[in-house]
C-alpha cells in the first residue's frame, strides 16, 4: 500500500513512487504505462483545479490495482459530462478523466462542493 500527499512540484515524484509500486504488485509493460498514465493525468487534475493538492492511496484486491486520488477543491462544474466520449473541440486540455476512463478497467467519481474523489483501478497482469 502507499499513501501519500501531494502538491505541483511533487507529482513527478509521485509518480515514480507508484510506477515502483505497481511494478512491485504485479503491473507491468504497456498496462503499467497506461496505470500511471491515469495517475499523473488524475493528479494533474486535483492539483489544477482541486485546490492545489490531493491525498492519493494505492492499494491491490480483488485481483486490480486501485488508486484513489482526493481533493478539497470545488467540485467539478455543473454540467461536466462523466461520459466515455472525448471532450469536444480540438484543445488537449479537459481530457484526463476521459483518458482515465479509457486507460483503466473501474473509475468511480464522486465530487461536490467539498472536494473530488476518484478510484480507478487496472487488473493485475
Amino acid at each position: 500500500m502507499l499513501r501519500a500527499t501531494f502538491a505541483r512540484g511533487r507529482i513527478t515524484f509521485l509518480r515514480r513512487a507508484v510506477a515502483e509500486q505497481a511494478a512491485y504488485e504485479g503491473l507491468s509493460g504497456r498496462r503499467l504505462e497506461d496505470f500511471v498514465l491515469a495517475v499523473n493525468e488524475v493528479t494533474t487534475n486535483a492539483v489544477l483545479h482541486g485546490g492545489g493538492q490531493g491525498r492519493l492511496r494505492l492499494w491491490s484486491g480483488e485481483g486490480r490495482l486501485w488508486c484513489e486520488v482526493t481533493d478539497q477543491g470545488p467540485g467539478l462544474p455543473p454540467g461536466w459530462m462523466g461520459e466515455a466520449r472525448p471532450p469536444a473541440g480540438l484543445e488537449f486540455r479537459g481530457r484526463g478523466l476521459w483518458l482515465t476512463r479509457m486507460l483503466c478497467d473501474h473509475i468511480t467519481i464522486v465530487s461536490g462542493p467539498a472536494g473530488t474523489s476518484v478510484t480507478f483501478a487496472a487488473a493485475l497482469d
